[in-house]
């Protein structure tokens, strides 16, 4: 979650900047001091700009003060956010507010908080504001949160126009093949790092289904790399600190986000010259216009490809992960997940086919279950640009039955409204076709019983030391 971890975010990048940039070098280590902060001073002023001014009679949330100027709650808030937040309900209520890093959070909790943002319009809590900081540099320039709201939603419209059940089932075959061929190199048994793997997995996947043959082909560890460090962008640093700070991890970035910009480049020139029509994403960008008629351009198509792979790889990589403990955890459950594939698919194991993973209904409920019990993040941002108190009031006094809450109402899946994920249906697709590929092939145990504790100071709550012990099933 982007607000977690801000202290150590600010600690980590300085030393990491000191230490990697200057070499140690007495008056490189000053610049660079200096130049973190200006970039605090900027935070500030940032922060100030965005300060909104109450109506007359109009009463703010409650304030949790604290003593330390500018840091405010970031050093409390960074090592034990669950703690710190049951701990300000428990005293404040289900709204309050609290400073960190020069800026003012006020977090609502509970059903009414998701009512209030989902009904909410974009001109009033507002996305980009907050997303862009982290998006623009990974995706680039014209597309996403880099754009006004309306272009984004006409952009999201093409995506979804090309995430569909057509393709969908053309997509199972190719994640089975990818998933086996995958865990080839894993051999008979051993111990893994599960959520790795996975990562990896999903990248490959996605790539192949949504980018097209000539992007995935491709793909090869140089390429993995700059997706890697094309990911690396999404931090807690490229949100706290400017971008034109030289942070090694920056200079990655940037320099990935330039070459598979031009890899991207190549295969959408080749598709264009080529008189063979392929039905898929890549295909569905070149032909889709906006609504005054004029096409994407090449670095839109290539933007929103960067996009559609890297916003849910995060999301679909780690819940793939937990799941897979859960399921080490229960084997009971795993063998049934195991048997419902004879039992759907057949006693041989065919291939995979998209009627088949509808019917896994045992295998779709562990998905569910796992984005319930950890669901990827634990907070969605917006910055104010009204007053919202009182309407969050309003929400509060409309359905009193869901006030007061308890602590395990914190937290919870949110599945529907009208920013609903427009990948989540592939993102099922790809899951669900993974993991039953590797139920097919391993049973999977816990390392002496270790279960991973949730790492809450990444942006996504991954597992920590998320090592897997598995050994090949005996056909």
């Amino acid at each position: 979650m982007v607000l977690l971890g801000l202290l150590q975010a600010g600690g980590s990048v300085l030393g990491q900047a000191m230490e990697k940039v200057t070499g140690g070098n007495l008056l490189s280590m000053l610049l660079v001091a200096c130049a973190f902060t200006l970039s605090l001073v900027y935070l500030l002023r940032l922060a100030v700009g965005h300060l909104v001014q109450l109506p007359a009679g109009a009463k703010s949330p409650p304030y949790i003060y604290s003593p330390i100027p500018f840091l405010g709650h970031a050093i409390a808030f960074g090592k034990s956010p669950i703690e710190f937040l049951e701990n300000a309900y428990e005293k404040y209520g289900p709204v309050f507010s609290f400073t960190m890093v020069g800026k003012t959070f006020t977090y609502l909790l509970g059903s009414d908080a998701a009512a209030l943002l989902f009904n909410s319009k974009n001109e009033d809590l507002n996305a980009e504001d907050v997303y862009s900081r982290l998006t623009t540099p990974v995706f680039g320039k014209g597309v996403a949160y880099d754009v006004p709201n309306p272009v984004f939603l006409e952009q999201k419209k093409m995506l979804k126009s090309g995430l569909n059940i057509a393709h969908f089932r053309q997509h199972v075959s190719i994640i089975e093949k990818e998933t086996k061929e995958y865990f080839q190199s894993w051999g008979e048994s051993g111990e893994k790092n599960l959520f790795e793997a996975l990562s990896e997995l999903i990248i490959l996947t996605a790539s192949h289904c949504l980018h097209g043959k000539e992007i995935r082909s491709q793909l090869n560890e140089k390429v993995a790399q700059l997706y890697a460090d094309l990911d690396g962008g999404f931090s807690h640093a490229a949100w706290l600190l400017p971008g034109w700070l030289p942070l090694p991890s920056f200079r990655r970035r940037d320099r990935a986000h330039r070459e598979i910009k031009n890899i991207f480049y190549k295969a959408i020139e080749k598709r264009r010259q080529s008189e063979e029509k392929v039905d898929d994403i890549l295909q569905t960008l070149l032909e889709s216009t906006y609504k005054d008629g004029h096409p994407l351009s090449d670095d839109e198509v290539a933007g929103m490809l960067i996009g559609l792979l890297l916003a849910g790889q995060h999301t679909s990589s780690t819940t793939s992960a937990w799941m897979g403990f859960f399921l080490a955890r229960n084997k009971t459950l795993q063998e049934k997940c195991y048997l419902e594939q004879k039992t759907v698919c057949g006693e041989d194991l065919p291939p995979l086919t998209f009627d088949q993973l509808k019917d896994l209904n045992l295998l779709d409920r562990c998905i569910k279950e796992t984005l319930r019990l950890r669901p990827p993040i634990m907070t969605m941002m917006r910055m104010v640009k009204t007053p919202q108190y009182e309407v969050y009031k309003s929400y509060s006094e409309r359905f009193p039955e869901i006030l007061p809450l308890t602590l395990r109402h914190f937290f919870f899946f949110l599945i529907t409204g009208r920013h609903r994920c427009i990948g989540e249906n592939f993102a099922y697709v790809q899951i669900k076709t993974i993991w039953s590929t590797m139920i097919r092939l391993y049973e999977f145990d816990l390392i002496d019983g270790y279960f991973p504790a949730v790492n809450y100071t990444t942006m996504i709550h991954t597992p920590e030391n998320p090592v897997i012990r598995y050994k090949r099933r005996s056909q």
